[in-house]
Formats: C-alpha cells, sequence, structure tokens
C-alpha cells in the first residue's frame, strides 16, 4: 500500500486559537478516521493506532485540543468545554472536503470520548460512525455531591489555580508506557480548576442531559479495571442513547488506556473489524 508522507499543519479556530494536526492518508484509502485524544496527553501518543488503521486501509487525521501538545491556548487551561466540540468539527470539516468518496469516522479517548460522544449530538449528520474507548461520559466521584457546587465556585474565584495530574501511573499495566507518558514533555502536568470544571462539571453535565439524543452508530469499548474512568460510564452511555446500531464490550483487567495494554492489536482488530461491516 502506498502511503502519502506526513501532512501537518495548523487551523484556526473562531477565537484565533491554532489547532495543530497531522494527516497521513494512503492513496487508496477506503475511509478516514479522525483520532480525539484524551486529557493531558496529544496525538503523537497514537502513532502506533494510525499505523495499524493505515495499514488497514484508513486515512487518519489526528489533531492537538486546544491547550494541549502543539495547539495554541494556555496549557491546561481552556474557558469553555464547548471549544472541544467545535475545534473538533473544523477537523471534521476539513477531513470531509479531502475525502468526500469515503466514509469519515471518529475515534475519542478518554476526555476525547467526551469530546466525540459529544460531537455526535451536535453534529453525528457529519459522521458515518463512532468508536469511543474508556470515554469520560460520567462525572467522577471527584466533581459530583458536594464538590461539584465547590469547584465551580473555585474556579470563579481562582480559575488559573493549577491542580496536578497525579493518575499517570494508572493508564496501563505496560510500565514502559508509563514511564514514556510520564517523561513526554508534550503531556500536561497540571490543568487548571477553570479546565476542570468545564470539562468534568460544565461538560460532562451537559453531555448526560442530552445522552437520550445520541443516535449515531457506535462501538463503545472499556478496559474493565478502568481506575480513571470507571466501566459504569460506558454502560451507563450504551443503554442512555437512542442509537439502534451499537454495540459494547468491556475487556476484563484491562486499565485506562486499552490501546496501550498488551492485547492492543486484538482490540484494534475488533475495531477495525467493526470498521469494515460500516464502511460497505
Amino acid at each position: 500500500m502506498s502511503i502519502l508522507s506526513s501532512i501537518e499543519g495548523k487551523l484556526k479556530a473562531k477565537d484565533g486559537t491554532e489547532i495543530y494536526y497531522v494527516k497521513d492518508v494512503p492513496n487508496d484509502r477506503k475511509a478516514v478516521v479522525v483520532i480525539v485524544h484524551g486529557f493531558a496527553e496529544h496525538l503523537g501518543r497514537y502513532d502506533y493506532v494510525k499505523n495499524k488503521l493505515n495499514e488497514f486501509g484508513y486515512g487518519v487525521y489526528r489533531f492537538d485540543n486546544r491547550s494541549h501538545g502543539k495547539s495554541g491556548g494556555e496549557r491546561g487551561h481552556i474557558e469553555d468545554y464547548n471549544n472541544f466540540i467545535e475545534d473538533a468539527n473544523l477537523v471534521v470539516d476539513m477531513a470531509k472536503k479531502e475525502n468526500t468518496d469515503v466514509p469519515i469516522f471518529m475515534l475519542g479517548h478518554s476526555m476525547g470520548g467526551f469530546i466525540t460522544s459529544s460531537y455526535g449530538i451536535r453534529y453525528g449528520e457529519k459522521l458515518d460512525g463512532q468508536v469511543l474507548t474508556d470515554a469520560a461520559t460520567m462525572k467522577t466521584p471527584q466533581v459530583t455531591g458536594i464538590k461539584g457546587p465547590l469547584f465551580k465556585l473555585l474556579s470563579k474565584i481562582i480559575p488559573k489555580k493549577r491542580i496536578e495530574n497525579p493518575l499517570s501511573h494508572l493508564i496501563c499495566h505496560d510500565r514502559k508506557v508509563v514511564k514514556d507518558y510520564e517523561e513526554d514533555p508534550l503531556n500536561l502536568n497540571d490543568a487548571t480548576i477553570k479546565f476542570f470544571v468545564e470539562f468534568m462539571v460544565n461538560g460532562v453535565g451537559w453531555l448526560n442531559e442530552n445522552m437520550p439524543s445520541y443516535s449515531c452508530p457506535c462501538l463503545i469499548l472499556h478496559g474493565g479495571d478502568d481506575k480513571i474512568v470507571d466501566k459504569r460510564a460506558s454502560e451507563n452511555f450504551y443503554k442512555t442513547i437512542a442509537s439502534n446500531d451499537k454495540e459494547i464490550k468491556i475487556y476484563d483487567g484491562l486499565y485506562h488506556e486499552i490501546l496501550n495494554e498488551d492485547i492492543k492489536d486484538d482490540i484494534l482488530e475488533d475495531i477495525h473489524k467493526w470498521l469494515e461491516r460500516h464502511i460497505s
């Protein structure tokens, strides 16, 4: 298969923020997958996934969420969770314009799963389906109950106060992956209170309110021992959405980053088979 060289560039959001992207598209691609990464990471952590998707015959568009990686915006800070959804829309529109003859899918992980599922509610008609891995579609215990209103109050008083990201050791069982994550200068070590409130309180709150209107074809995957986003988030999403075409699979014993676990090739093959069924 002839693979085009990686093409990188930047898109400008409505507020002027530059969104960094990379696209890798085989000459004879049969579909395109837009990848949306999770909190604190960046598109480069999906090189392996990109390579496998290219091997399967799919073009891949990746981008760094604002305030992450090589994209613009104050690192680890956002003013409005809606900007994440609109930034993703810029990339999807580019992918659709450049690939008018093939299906377009979106794959979102963790916070990227929140963005992807929210995108499905707002712009789902633009896509042929979505794949969600350990998607953050439910509020965590840290922002429910009494702590939710407290977080919102603090986000108004000290919005730029930073909170450390202490969960790297829980991303997967592979210690090399954890070590590489912790030493990666493009990963975030912390984020502001305003960031967490916009994402985990306001954003996920909006998603939960509108979840019943989600109707995209979707494949929902989750690690059974995920200690960052509980598998119940995906189970609830599956039960609540209106999609007629939906599948869910829980991988027993796996942590949060299922696409970095030892059986990642098996999981990518599950994604491959699902995509193939939705291309024809």
